[in-house]
């Protein structure tokens, strides 16, 4: 979340939706995952709690909830869908299926599932959250990882100031040395306190190939969200960013189907660099979506879209969304920056 979405979701809470019921622009909205509740919030900091998540849902009951199918008119004419808005969830958790489906089809609202092709079907974990885990409860010690100085895990202060600022950090390695580090961070788990700790938190879980067409048959469009779920910043090589791109639009069209769009993992100004817009351009999409706050268009590029992603108390969206093409600036002039 940047500065100008926390900035929306705090002026809005002071205004009443019926004082904005005729302002706005058509905008996308996300989420990742949905669950009962969340046993540890440092770990599962991607996943709404099922009665925060209704309460957003009965917020977007104010506004024609679009399935993405309907992107070309609504950017061709955005004065005409001032009320529109495009529902979407990153990552491809399980409980997707198993928990948002059914609450999204009860209050028939269309939706777009963007997956990480790599951790479909594989059981290979969000590599923040294997890092959380390290963070939070490897036993305690001073580690030496791959391309970091010594992290000493001691006390919950410690744990908390160095996910802080070492996850950060982690981002924005290119991705071999992300996989080094990664890979010592298991390896100061016990495989079976390891293992032990990812049943723990189910909601990590990645949806299989047969769920994902299952979510499709139901009216879920789909797209991708790369291969792995890593940042496609300027240290990517060009060749991991061209997987990332045209390998998750193949493995998609594969198993599913026809793919024409494309959210980046994280998303934000940082994590895309300007190789990879052009990734996902010469892959054959037709849009990209960010994680930049604004409305639709947003700008120029049509693989640059920005999005807002729904806080797990957004229960006063039909006042936010009115907010957002206030960021639109800042969008297109990183636009540009990117070329």
């Amino acid at each position: 979340m940047g500065l100008f979405g926390r900035m929306a979701r705090g002026l809005s809470r002071w205004v009443p939706p019926a004082a904005l019921a005729h302002a706005g622009r058509p905008a996308a909205l996300f989420f990742h995952g949905v669950e009962a509740a969340t046993d540890d919030e440092r770990v599962q900091t991607n996943h709404h709690e099922i009665t925060g998540f209704r309460a957003i849902l009965r917020g977007l009951k104010d506004f024609d909830v679009l399935p993405l199918t309907a992107l070309d008119d609504v950017l061709a004419h955005p004065q005409r869908h001032r009320r529109s808005l495009f529902l979407m969830s990153d990552d491809g958790y399980r409980n997707t299926l198993t928990v948002a489906a059914d609450i999204l089809d009860e209050f028939r609202m269309p939706w777009t599932l963007f997956i990480s092709t790599a951790h479909i079907g594989t059981g290979k974990p969000n590599p923040i959250f294997l890092a959380r885990l390290f963070f939070f409860y490897a036993p305690s010690a001073s580690y030496s990882l791959p391309h970091f100085p010594v992290i000493r895990l001691d006390s919950a202060e410690s744990r908390a100031k160095s996910a802080l600022s070492s996850i950060e950090k982690l981002r924005f390695l290119p991705a071999e040395q992300a996989e080094e580090t990664l890979t010592a961070m298991k390896a100061a788990f016990a495989p079976e306190v390891l293992n032990d700790l990812v049943e723990r938190f189910a909601s990590e879980k990645f949806l299989t190939w047969d769920e994902v067409r299952r979510l499709a048959a139901r009216g879920v469009t789909i797209g991708a969200h790369g291969d792995s779920h890593w940042p496609m910043h300027d240290r990517q090589s060009s060749s991991w960013l061209a997987q990332q791109a045209m390998g998750a639009k193949a493995h998609i069209e594969a198993e599913v189907g026809p793919c024409r769009f494309f959210a980046y993992p994280f998303g934000n100004t940082r994590d895309v660099g300007p190789a990879a817009w052009k990734a996902v351009r010469d892959a054959g999409f037709h849009y990209g979506f960010t994680t930049l706050a604004g409305s639709l268009p947003g700008g120029r590029n049509p693989f640059l879209l920005p999005r807002y992603g729904l806080g797990p108390r957004d229960s006063h969206i039909a006042s936010l969304v009115p907010f957002l093409p206030a960021g639109n600036r800042r969008v297109r002039a990183w636009q540009a920056a990117l070329g």
